[in-house]
């Protein structure tokens, strides 16, 4: 359905900053406002206009860290064997557990989060993947694989961290998990 909007000149030119840096390679955003000032909306309009499909956490009373695992799973199936462009949306007040930050900082690192998948997901990853690499003409062995796997994750996986200044929340966990920034 057609919406009719009315933007300022500001919003349209964060909503070009966050397109910009989503559709860099590895381009990753840590958006800083205190709530309600449209990081959220402008960060969803960014996805839409760049043609990204939308990922966030639906938390709820009994949502942890193994819950968050499954998340990310489908998000990396999702960009590496079918190669669709995600943004992962995720606030501050999703962070139900400190430990989701040590998964957060491993994708922002690396793109790679040691131990994500279990030993029969990763056969499973590989030879959905062997076909595509059958086409470009690579090497199909598990490593080489994993390996592009991975690296169309980091392609087609970009991460945008919406947090509050107020407080030390946020001093606190740049400084315990140096990627986020």
């Amino acid at each position: 359905a057609a919406m009719n909007l009315v933007l300022f000149e500001d919003a349209m030119r964060h909503i070009c900053r966050i397109s910009r840096i989503i559709e860099s390679p590895a381009g990753h955003a840590l958006l800083v406002g205190v709530g309600g000032s449209g990081k959220q909306s402008l960060t969803r309009l960014a996805a839409f206009v760049s043609g990204f499909s939308l990922a966030q956490l639906v938390i709820s009373a009994t949502y942890g860290v193994s819950e968050l695992k499954r998340d990310l799973q489908a998000m990396y199936r999702r960009c590496g064997v079918r190669g669709e462009s995600t943004l992962f949306l995720l606030t501050d007040q999703q962070i139900a557990d400190e430990r989701f930050l040590v998964y957060i900082n491993d994708l922002l690192s690396s793109g790679e989060i040691p131990g994500l998948f279990p030993p029969e997901d990763v056969d499973e990853i590989v030879a959905q993947m062997r076909p595509l690499m059958k086409r470009e003409r690579r090497f199909e062995g598990k490593a080489d694989c994993w390996a592009a796997f991975l690296a169309r994750v980091r392609a087609k996986l970009h991460v945008a961290l919406s947090f509050s200044p107020v407080g030390e929340a946020m001093a606190t966990r740049t400084r315990r998990f140096p990627a986020l920034i």
